[in-house]
């Protein structure tokens, strides 16, 4: 049932740790949307929150109101309840050496702990929580394909988001992501002098891989051309092209868990971006803030409403900075939670999914051939957005691993992998045959830099014009059936001449023009939140790539994604701040939600309140907070859940509103819903708080969640949405299973007796969380806590050993070395080790017990 291993290995007194990768959720999109995944260890790194309030809760108590002295003093108060509480961990014995230090959107710092720190962090009531360190990720064709017609405005590849008269001037938006290349003409002037988390670099540029300079980090680059590229070719510009962009490099190239050098970010890296967002100069007052801040990365399926990443978004917020944040590219999932990633799953923060909004796609006929029989005839997606100047009739041939039969790897294939023992090249002049894994976009590369002319993918039902090429892959590519591609490869090894004729490209309607992109991923959040908010263009978009070509020319592609989705939101909101000024954060966020307009197809909990409507949003009168609803699951007949919305009028004059919910989708069961008050008038810049019960009125068949939404509909004006899902069954307990404690020497098996050792402990290990399937969706089943205890035979109680926030579904083990949570050595006798899981919606603990003997 579980997707992937997660394994977390915590040795007491001074032991060892390291951290897996969260699930994957296998879609016919994965990897498309972005790059491989790789696997990173962040070794024994937590984010240590405290009690102490940072300077964005002073700011709130204060009504968001504070001078920049006051502002200044509150930051230096909150590094100071940090280093009390570091230097009394010291006169214990634990050396803390935080690596990143926050004082503005949380009171926190990130640090490396052993075991016995970190229960002496749990026990300090200085501390609000402790938790894990984990991986973000970030979620080109040539200038001439860009003049033709299927890029032409109309086309879907340039979303016509934007107001007539208003360009983001005036408005900063912080590029949370990779390094961007400043120096491409697209973003010349628009692109200020960055913050680099990640490398210290002055500017945040876009950096060269360390063993490779001519791999230029990518993603940062493409995401500011979506925000405020302008001067491209055929009119091509971002959604604000007036603003600003703050290039803050919380992602980069950095040694993976494999040693090799992998883009990506880390939980702590991002919470520092977002400080340095909402203090560009580092100076403790806030004035100076972003309006916007675009975290244009993903933590897969951490959708978790409370950790570091939904706290620093909060803050970000009560600061007045907007946080943007992607949905995640792991596809549909849920009906009880979903697959969005983190900080999506933060109530604050603004979440965006992906929307394909092409028109047309292309499509060829192909034609493969061994020898006199022929092997496939039939029309086939283009899946690149090269298309063939001519009809192509040229001989088929594979990498190393595909002729000699090796299994497909997971990664792209290298470009060594299209060379043979003499350097001569097995696909030059050639269609290459090769599995889609991961990668594509790389596979695809190599494969044109070892002379192929197109490239015969297979292994997933790639999507019409889904890869996002750029220069180094010039070549068209099309997708092939598995079991065809088998047979082709069976007779290629055999040695029996394979040859491929792909036709001339022809138009067809897009099937999923309008819709939401199958590879956005879906809510709830794990607090019951609609997750996504709103869903933008996502697919195909055009925008600018770092570097130059050979002639000198700028480099321009396409680029998929929920994180091109959430660029344009950014964008969006930029263009919003500059037509109302007066909007604060919440406004902002409130505005771009309720206007969304709902897309006819697909369900409130992959889309949320719909696409973003940018000129709805200007004209809308009235804000409601939250955005989305969180209703608790309806466990049995006779729920019921109640719950609040603040509405505010940002007008200039008194409105008239009418409330009432829309179902969508009835689902399982019937809802009745009750709002007070139904009509009432607002005066300009006033409040008032509604309530929306939620009752189930009969008994639910099935698990389809009921969706819909709240209306707010003034007299005369534009309707605010608020979306909502409700989803039906008991509470699911805590899953903890395969608890078992192996003992140096005699595995699991036989009595688990042993002497204290802190180099060879026993190895407690379990199984916490779940993905189980709900009807055709996977559900992730994560852990809010879980407590690992310290019990003598007599039932006393010794401490706790280990807590563990946030919880992924995984496998995890602990090492037993015989101490208890202080460090001091157990003396000889019986003990239990006991577990407690507690889920995600505040039921009651699994439990899970194993005696063991200290000799």
């Amino acid at each position: 049932m579980l997707a992937a291993v997660v394994t977390l290995v915590l040795v007491a007194a001074g032991g060892r740790g390291a951290g897996g990768a969260p699930p994957q959720l296998g879609t016919d999109w994965q990897g498309l949307a972005g790059s491989q995944r790789p696997h990173v260890a962040v070794g024994q790194r937590m984010l240590v929150v405290l009690e102490a309030p940072a300077l964005a809760d002073r700011v709130g108590a204060a009504g968001g109101l504070a001078t920049g002295e006051q502002e200044r003093r509150w930051a230096t108060s909150a590094l100071a309840s940090q280093k009390l509480l570091i230097s009394r961990l010291g006169v214990q014995g634990v050396v803390v050496q935080p690596e990143y230090s926050y004082t503005r959107v949380l009171n926190g710092f990130s640090a490396a702990f052993d075991a016995r720190g970190l229960a002496l962090l749990e026990r300090a009531p200085e501390v609000a929580g402790v938790y894990p360190v984990r991986a973000a990720y970030p979620a080109s064709i040539s200038a001439g394909v860009l003049g033709s017609s299927d890029f032409a405005p109309g086309s879907g590849h340039r979303p016509d988001i934007g107001l007539s008269d208003v360009d983001g001037r005036g408005v900063t938006v912080a590029l949370l992501d990779t390094g961007v290349d400043r120096a491409q003409p697209f973003l010349r002037g628009r692109v200020t002098s960055g913050i680099d988390i990640v490398g210290g670099d002055a500017g945040a540029l876009a950096a060269p891989k360390p063993d490779d300079p001519s791999e230029l980090e990518r993603h940062g680059t493409q995401m500011a051309g979506l925000l405020v590229g302008s001067g491209g070719p055929f009119g091509l510009s971002g959604v604000a092209p007036g603003a600003s962009v703050l290039p803050i490099r919380v992602a980069g190239w950095q040694r993976d868990a494999t040693a090799q050098w992998s883009v990506y970010a880390r939980t702590d890296q991002v919470v520092a971006g977002l400080e340095r967002a909402v203090d560009p100069n580092a100076d403790g007052d806030a004035h100076d803030a972003a309006r916007v801040a675009l975290v244009a990365l993903s933590q897969p399926f951490d959708a978790f409403a409370d950790g570091p990443l939904a706290r620093a978004a909060a803050g970000a917020l009560r600061l007045d900075t907007l946080v943007v944040a992607p949905a995640g590219n792991d596809g549909p999932a849920g009906p009880g939670y979903g697959s969005v990633s983190g900080p999506g799953g933060a109530p604050a923060a603004l979440t965006v999914g992906a929307a394909d909004l092409r028109a047309r796609t292309r499509e060829v006929q192909v034609v493969v051939r061994a020898g006199l029989r022929t092997e496939l005839d039939r029309l086939r997606p283009l899946a690149s957005d090269i298309v063939p100047r001519e009809p192509l009739d040229v001989g088929v041939g594979a990498s190393r691993p595909a002729t000699t039969g090796a299994p497909a790897q997971a990664r792209s294939a290298p470009l060594l992998d299209f060379f043979d023992s003499r350097g001569m090249s097995l696909v030059a002049g050639r269609a290459a045959l090769e599995p889609a894994g991961a990668d594509p976009d790389t596979t695809v590369a190599n494969a044109a830099r070892a002379g192929a002319s197109a490239v015969l993918l297979y292994g997933d039902e790639l999507p019409a014009g889904g890869l996002g090429l750029d220069e180094r892959g010039p070549i068209p590519v099309v997708a092939v059936p598995v079991d065809v591609a088998r047979t082709l490869l069976s007779e290629l090894r055999r040695g029996i001449p394979l040859t491929a004729s792909i036709g001339a490209p022809r138009a067809a309607p897009n099937g999923g023009e309008d819709r939401v992109a199958e590879f956005s991923s879906t809510g709830l959040s794990f607090d019951g939140r609609v997750k996504p908010e709103l869903v933008a263009p996502g697919v195909g978009l055009e925008t600018a790539d770092p570097g130059s070509n050979p002639d000198g020319s700028s480099r321009f592609g396409t680029v998929n994604g929920t994180s091109a989705a959430a660029a344009m939101v950014a964008g969006s909101a930029a263009l919003l701040a500059q037509a109302r000024p007066a909007l604060g954060a919440s406004e902002l966020k409130s505005l771009l939600v309720g206007s969304a307009r709902p897309l006819a197809d697909g369900p409130i909990t992959a889309q949320g309140a719909g696409l973003v409507d940018v000129g709805g949003a200007t004209a809308s009168e009235v804000a409601a907070s939250p955005t989305s609803l969180a209703f608790t699951r309806a466990e049995r007949p006779g729920w019921s859940d109640t719950k609040e919305v603040v509405l505010e009028n940002v007008s200039v004059r008194r409105v008239r509103l009418a409330l009432d919910v829309h179902v969508v989708d009835e689902g399982a069961a019937a809802v009745q819903f009750q709002v007070k008050p139904k009509q009432l008038f607002l005066g300009a810049g006033r409040t008032v708080r509604i309530h929306v019960r939620a009752r189930l009125a009969g008994v639910p068949i099935g698990s389809a969640p009921t969706e819909g939404a709240l209306v707010i509909v003034p007299q005369a004006g534009r309707a605010v949405r608020v979306p909502w899902a409700i989803v039906f069954g008991p509470r699911r307990p805590a899953v903890l299973s395969s608890v078992r404690l192996s003992v140096p020497g005699r595995g699991s098996h036989g009595r688990a007796e042993f002497a204290p050792s802190d180099a060879q402990p026993a190895l407690l290990s379990f199984v916490a969380g779940a993905v189980v399937r709900s009807g055709d969706s996977p559900d992730v089943q994560p852990l809010a806590r879980l407590d690992l205890e310290l019990w003598t035979a007599q039932g006393k109680e010794r401490g706790l050993l280990a807590r563990l926030r946030d919880v992924l579904p995984g496998r995890y083990s602990f090492g037993v070395t015989g101490r208890d949570s202080t460090g001091g050595v157990l003396p000889a006798g019986k003990y239990w080790l006991r577990l407690r899981a507690y889920p995600t919606d505040g039921g009651p603990p699994t439990l899970g017990t194993v005696a063991f003997a200290i000799k």
